[in-house]
């Protein structure tokens, strides 16, 4: 297996396994479906925001707060994928 399939395994495990069901569903299915095109810089972007708490995520995502410029890609991304399902 290459690092970078070592890398996006642990993504997904990571963005399945929030503790908050709601970003598990949000993280969890973005990653699932967007992984393969996410360049370089959203990878490594999308990388650190997992270190970020749920409740900031979220707030986030639902537009409820700003988002701080090093994720305004990556948030901007999750959150097109996100409400385009519904």
């Amino acid at each position: 297996m290459q690092l970078r399939e070592k890398m996006i395994k642990r993504l997904k495990i990571q963005s399945w396994r929030r503790g908050m069901k709601e970003m598990d569903l949000i993280l969890g299915n973005f990653i699932d479906h967007s992984v393969s095109s996410l360049d370089e810089k959203d990878f490594q972007s999308y990388e650190r925001l997992l270190l970020e708490e749920d409740q900031t995520l979220f707030s986030w995502i639902s537009t409820r707060t700003g988002v701080p410029e090093e994720f305004d890609q990556i948030v901007e991304k999750i959150a097109q994928f996100t409400y385009s399902k519904y």
